[in-house]
């Protein structure tokens, strides 16, 4: 399964005109780092994605397993936290970069299924692509020829 996005700089600073099949949006810069805030920012936009997709995996578990799940609340931040593992192992240490995330369910759930939908939540397929190793290439493309 191939998916296709394409970014283009915008006419303001930093402003990215991203399209997504036939969604258009656009992602900026805060204003503290020098864009108009026209948009999110790419943080933001991983963010986003994360919650999307884990809301998105619970719901499809909930409803195959025909849970009364009647809706789920997804907050998200990112922030460098401190590094864990000691000094011997080496882990460096100080901070590193993580995403904190919540999630609340309305329905009558019990505790055993709220528990197995956080447990589902972080196996949604976004949480799995930021936990492993991704290859990224990145190549130069010539005018003529802008698809990947």
């Amino acid at each position: 399964m191939s998916r296709n996005v394409s970014v283009n700089s915008g006419s303001l600073r930093f402003v990215q005109n991203i399209s997504v099949g036939p969604h258009v949006f656009q992602g900026d810069e805060p204003r503290e780092n020098g864009g108009k805030d026209a948009g999110p920012d790419p943080f933001e936009l991983i963010l986003a994605a994360l919650g999307a997709c884990a809301s998105t995996t619970v719901q499809m578990y909930a409803g195959r397993k025909q849970w009364p799940l009647e809706g789920v609340h997804v907050v998200l931040s990112y922030a460098n936290v401190p590094a864990e593992g000691r000094a011997d192992s080496g882990t460096r240490l100080g901070t590193v970069d993580g995403i904190d995330m919540g999630l609340s369910f309305d329905g009558d759930l019990s505790e055993a299924q709220q528990s197995r939908l956080l447990e589902i939540a972080g196996k949604c397929p976004i949480h799995r692509l930021l936990t492993s190793p991704v290859p990224i290439q990145t190549k130069l493309l010539v005018p003529s020829s802008l698809s990947i």
